[in-house]
């Protein structure tokens, strides 16, 4: 790899702001903003709006579309079924 180029991985925590939950992860990305994280040290704070905490898809609170496919609303408009 090209010395200067890549920017720097280091550890960050990331809040979900809608829900409080709260992951040290590795990233690029930096902030002004710090926490101390379980561990004792000091990362930097990414706040996000979702996460696996708080997406409907990882938390089954999604909707479920009943409306069916093209065929079935075709049948549905015509009275056909």
């Amino acid at each position: 790899m090209k010395e200067a180029i890549h920017p720097e991985y280091r550890k960050v925590v990331f809040l979900d702001t809608s829900s409080d939950f709260k992951f040290l992860s590795g990233s690029t990305q930096g902030s002004e903003e710090t926490i101390e994280w379980e561990d004792g040290n000091t990362y930097p704070l990414i706040r996000v709006e979702i996460s696996s905490e708080s997406h409907p898809f990882y938390t089954g609170k999604q909707k479920a579309d009943k409306a069916g496919g093209r065929v079935d609303r075709f049948k549905k408009k015509y009275n056909l079924s």
